[in-house]
């Protein structure tokens, strides 16, 4: 069996939150979540783990650093120092304990909408005010439009690159003039760079960091292996602060025994999939361009009334379904009429009801079965 040769009873039968949140009769196509096997050098990493009965306390330190160090040396020519990093869990843990560490409970934090539903929490929760900064299709794709200016109590901006739901992978140029607004405005990023790895031929990853010294004294980048690498239930993530100082300033504020630290399992399977994971992905990503081409060509044709850009990145697509005219949320219809369960469009922001996020990380059958589904309730109607 291939990586993506797997039908839709082995999927699921899996115990995994993407295939038992619907109803049984449900195709799932909403969590970002591959339905793909993994790289040969995790499941051997995995199995000597399992095999050497390597459950006590894991003498890990700083690998999980270095090994950062070395993929984005070699995968983005982007020289970090390990020492500026710290290994946790989970990014949303990240996104959320920056809040509080460069933040104070009323301050501004600048975000563009749609968002990633969890970087609105990390704001809204910890008593932060969000300051929407909407994206704009430009009848090609999804484009930036920073504001000329900013709520006086603006502090940080949390910076999704490359963007999810919309699928853009930003140019050197746009990336200039974030800096070049953030260093304006004196603002911290937290840059969320987890789907770096996943970008289409035509389009290149830069991180933000990298751009030169100045934005780096104030950009956390926040990246893991789970989304190109398909291990998101090992829990294992990076921070990386662009200047020890803004590393010192996090501490101060949070302590990191609050943080807690990613599992051995992992540390290891991550450590295995940046170090020799590679041709393995080189594969899935091409997999996933004949999905993205296929679907974008499919909905151009057959679903009149929803608009499709197409992603430059990641596994999603951002679906306008305006032009359907429904009497309810886009995802609401398609689970209803289609039995297909997106992501619904609201939960990226109150304005996007008539959106819908799709991932077509899936194999292409599956992929079929939902795509005609859609049609076909689109048809009905």
């Amino acid at each position: 069996m291939t990586a993506t040769d797997f039908d839709i009873a082995t999927l699921r039968a899996r115990r995994t939150n993407k295939w038992h949140k619907f109803a049984p009769d449900v195709l799932p196509a909403w969590v970002a979540d591959m339905d793909f096997g993994v790289a040969p050098a995790i499941t051997a990493a995995l199995t000597r783990l399992t095999e050497n009965q390597e459950y006590g306390y894991a003498a890990r330190d700083g690998v999980l650093a270095e090994a950062f160090a070395r993929r984005m040396e070699r995968r983005f020519g982007w020289h970090v120092d390990p020492a500026d990093t710290i290994a946790l869990g989970d990014l949303v843990q990240a996104s959320f304990s920056s809040v509080m560490a460069f933040s104070e409970p009323g301050d501004a934090v600048l975000l563009q909408l749609p968002s990633y539903p969890p970087f609105m929490r990390a704001i809204e929760d910890t008593g932060r005010r969000l300051i929407g900064n909407p994206m704009r299709d430009d009848g090609t794709g999804w484009v930036l439009d920073l504001p000329a200016s900013v709520d006086p109590r603006s502090r940080m901006m949390i910076f999704c690159h490359p963007q999810n739901p919309t699928g853009r992978a930003y140019s050197r140029a746009e990336l200039e003039a974030v800096a070049d607004f953030a260093i304006r405005h004196d603002l911290i990023v937290v840059s969320d760079e987890i789907h770096a790895d996943i970008v289409y031929p035509g389009s290149t990853h830069v991180p933000l960091a990298s751009l030169h010294p100045e934005i780096a004294a104030r950009t956390i980048t926040i990246t893991s292996a789970t989304k190109s690498f398909n291990i998101p239930a090992l829990r294992c993530a990076v921070m990386h602060f662009g200047a020890p100082a803004l590393k010192e300033r996090f501490v101060s504020r949070i302590p990191t025994r609050l943080l807690g630290s990613p599992s051995v399992t992992g540390v290891d399977a991550t450590v295995a999939a940046w170090d020799d994971g590679q041709p393995w992905f080189d594969e899935i990503l091409a997999y996933l361009r004949g999905n993205r081409d296929w679907l974008a060509r499919t909905i151009a044709a057959e679903l009149p009334g929803v608009t499709m850009r197409l992603p430059q990145a990641t596994y999603l697509a951002w679906l306008d379904c305006r032009g359907l005219d429904l009497p309810c949320s886009a995802g609401q219809f398609f689970l209803d009429k289609a039995r297909v369960g997106l992501n619904f469009g609201e939960t990226f922001g109150a304005d996007y009801a008539g959106f819908a996020r799709l991932n077509f990380a899936t194999p292409a059958p599956v992929l079929r079965e939902i795509v005609g589904r859609m049609t076909e309730a689109v048809r009905r109607r």
